[in-house]
């Protein structure tokens, strides 16, 4: 990344206040960005905002809009379903990094469908309005939902994700209702770049986890399972399901690097491309914490998603330079580090 490209650079950042949000809105500050940090609050925490404005050293203060800090940093309540606020809003920025959407896991993915299709309309709303007010570039967040789930159908596979496999044979299948809207919002910015020249870039991520994530995910709620000691331990679905892990440093720096580098509405997975099974995740958890419960249990009446998941991430070294710095283990380390001094509330008792 080239600290001069973002040195006061007027960026807009939807989903802000969330997980993967705030860490973006964190290494851009530092990049010197002057960023405005969007989110209705709905699942987005205004903690993690206020959190990254003191890490900065960043003084600031409450508004009638939201938050207003030091260095033209700031925190807009917005609801992006209304374009008209969203157009206003919009204007005067430079850079869009797109990463609000209705989500919450697979257990959310697979019971609020409805819910999930909000986000068709969030990512219309951004590109329109971005193309309407000129906004330089635009940064989509998509997901490795979008790949065919019959790709993805058998334990054990070596098979990496390519890129163009999102329409293997001519054809998308995603997952579910949304990977079909994360597909669909790729498609926009590919017309939008096509028709009217708008510079984008598209990142895939896979299974995230890191500090400040809640245990609407895997690993969060894996992590606090064993640090109750929680016997016998329960884990959804078969244990044989894999994924491709990504720890949220490595994504944030990928997903920066792709807006600085790729402006033809082209997209890139961010990966490790390497799968680890939930049993072995729950191995690794159990190693680190010294712990080990007597029983564990396969709770098979919970949803697994899809059998296996993993990208191949040889584009993004090829066009970014970009590699993760952290493999499965340090990531875990680091998060259960971050899980036993914050000791954070479950999602079940966030209000």
């Amino acid at each position: 990344m080239n600290k001069t490209f973002w040195k006061n650079k007027k960026v807009f950042i939807t989903g802000g206040a969330g997980f993967i949000g705030h860490k973006l809105a964190d290494s851009l500050i530092k990049l010197g960005a002057k960023t405005t940090i969007a989110d209705n609050l709905f699942s987005g925490d205004i903690n993690n905002v206020l959190r990254v404005y003191k890490q900065n050293n960043l003084k600031y203060k409450k508004t009638s809009k939201g938050y207003s800090a030091e260095n033209g940093n700031n925190f807009l309540k917005i609801d992006i379903q209304d374009y008209n606020k969203t157009l206003k809003a919009l204007d005067g920025h430079e850079v869009v990094f797109h990463l609000a959407a209705n989500f919450g896991g697979r257990g959310y993915i697979d019971t609020h469908p409805a819910d999930c299709c909000e986000n068709f309309a969030m990512t219309q709303n951004i590109i329109k309005a971005s193309h309407i007010v000129k906004i330089d570039r635009v940064q989509f967040a998509s997901s490795a939902c979008v790949y065919p789930s019959d790709l993805q159908k058998k334990y054990n596979s070596k098979y990496l994700l390519k890129e163009a496999d999102a329409f293997k044979n001519g054809w998308g299948n995603a997952d579910k209702e949304y990977g079909w809207a994360k597909l669909m919002g790729e498609i926009k910015l590919r017309a939008y770049y096509n028709q009217y020249g708008l510079k984008s870039s598209i990142t895939r991520y896979v299974t995230v986890y890191g500090p400040w994530e809640n245990d609407t995910h895997a690993i969060i709620a894996l992590i606090r399972r064993a640090i109750r000691k929680e016997d016998p331990y329960v884990i959804w679905g078969s244990g044989k399901q894999d994924r491709d892990f990504t720890y949220i440093d490595d994504i944030v720096s990928g997903t920066i690097s792709a807006c600085q580098f790729i402006t033809n509405a082209d997209v890139v997975n961010l990966g490790t491309s390497k799968r680890y099974t939930m049993i072995e995740s729950v191995n690794l958890i159990f190693d680190i914490l010294g712990w080990r419960p007597k029983d564990i249990i396969f709770d098979k009446t919970k949803p697994e998603g899809v059998k296996t998941r993993a990208l191949d991430i040889s584009k993004s070294k090829k066009l970014l330079g970009w590699t993760p710095k952290y493999d499965f283990r340090k990531g875990l380390e680091k998060t259960i580090e971050w899980f036993i001094k914050e000791n954070p509330k479950s999602v079940e008792t966030i209000k």
